[in-house]
């Protein structure tokens, strides 16, 4: 009686179309987000609510650019929220780590790469709902003066921005182990913002502190997402926005790697 001897390795994963990508997890993760309380009062609610706070002081109506100091502020305010509520997004990883849930991952045909993309995709998603709060307030609160044009182009531009801080959050979530990866993320993101000029225009800040603020991660990707408006993109913010995006990117990466080497 002759045998027949399999040759198949049974380690061996075949990759799925696309590497994975799988929409129906798209939209688990989606959903997860929304049903975070806290990631829609602080990254949500939390950035309209500053642009209110901000509103009805004297200088608003000066004219900046295509508009005026409300929609300067305006295009501040959401970008403030979409980084926030992109880094939450790439944040959540650290979550998934404490719960073995990365882990169950890895033991899928899922490719590292496509679980970053559907994390970018969540905080694009994500971020363009912080972007559309902070504009229909602005809206509705009718201080903001710019053409129709530039108001849709701040908007896009802040979007794309947001994937600094994805990947930001990724990285993070890989380092800092459970829930206090919000905890870094957000004081640290307020604090950046302060010294980047998001919520203070750096002219009003002494020299020191602006030649400080010239390295942080908010200064290029504020000017950048208010080049609209303002008409004016020094390069070396551009430098500072792609350099910090590289670096991010890397870092995430790079820790990404070593966790998944784990299996």
């Amino acid at each position: 009686m002759s045998t027949t001897t399999s040759t198949v390795d049974p380690t061996t994963r075949r990759v799925p179309p696309m590497g994975g990508f799988n929409p129906t997890v798209l939209g688990i993760e989606l959903r997860r987000m929304l049903r975070n309380r806290r990631t829609i009062v602080f990254t949500l609610v939390f950035p309209a609510a500053m642009l209110l706070a901000f509103g009805g002081q004297s200088g608003w109506e000066e004219k900046v650019g295509s508009g005026n100091v409300a929609a300067y502020i305006l295009a501040s305010m959401a970008l403030y929220g979409a980084a926030l509520t992109a880094a939450a997004g790439g944040s959540m990883v650290a979550l998934e780590r404490s719960l073995g849930w990365s882990r169950q991952l890895r033991l899928t045909p899922l490719l590292p790469v496509v679980y970053i993309l559907m994390k970018a995709l969540v905080a694009l998603v994500m971020g363009a709902l912080a972007i559309a709060a902070v504009n229909v307030v602005g809206a509705v609160q009718g201080k903001a003066e710019m053409p129709t044009h530039v108001w849709i182009e701040c908007a896009v531009v802040t979007l794309f921005c947001t994937l600094t801080f994805a990947a930001l959050g990724v990285f993070v979530g890989y380092v800092v182990p459970g829930e206090n990866a919000m905890q870094i993320l957000g004081p640290g993101l307020a604090l950046l913002s302060f010294l980047g000029g998001v919520f203070i225009p750096l002219d009003d800040y002494a020299e020191v502190v602006r030649q400080i603020a010239y390295w942080t991660p908010m200064y290029g990707v504020a000017e950048i997402a208010r080049w609209p408006l303002t008409h004016e993109l020094p390069w070396y913010a551009v430098l500072n926005a792609v350099a910090w995006f590289v670096l991010f990117v890397a870092g995430a990466a790079w820790r990404m790697s070593r966790d998944t080497a784990r299996v």
